[in-house]
């Protein structure tokens, strides 16, 4: 008897198979994706509006105030008579007055 009650049973039919999928697909979109890219987004606004004597912060955590724009390099002013060339791309922040006062 159990076997033919089993066989009577009918298969989930694909789309059904795949919402739990589509369910994930969504909330990876919606979580992780759509923030970063929001994210990329202002970074690249704000890299594009940056101008000489905009004190900004590297990606590798160099402080320094902008000093020079190239196509597409910075020059980056960090002490007296010391300058260095960075990639617009390794911009990470303005600096903010907080850490103005912490990075002297």
């Amino acid at each position: 008897m159990i076997p033919s009650i089993l066989a009577q049973q009918s298969p989930q039919p694909g789309i059904v198979g795949l919402l739990p999928f589509v369910l994930i697909a969504g909330i990876f979109y919606l979580l992780i994706i759509r923030p970063m890219r929001n994210r990329q987004k202002s970074l690249d606004a704000l890299i594009g509006s940056l101008n000489n004597g905009d004190k900004v912060i590297t990606n590798g955590g160099v402080y320094g105030t902008i000093a020079g724009v190239r196509e597409n390099t910075f020059i980056v002013k960090v002490a007296d008579q010391v300058k260095i060339e960075v990639a617009k791309k390794s911009i990470a922040s303005l600096q903010t007055s907080s850490e103005d006062s912490t990075a002297k």
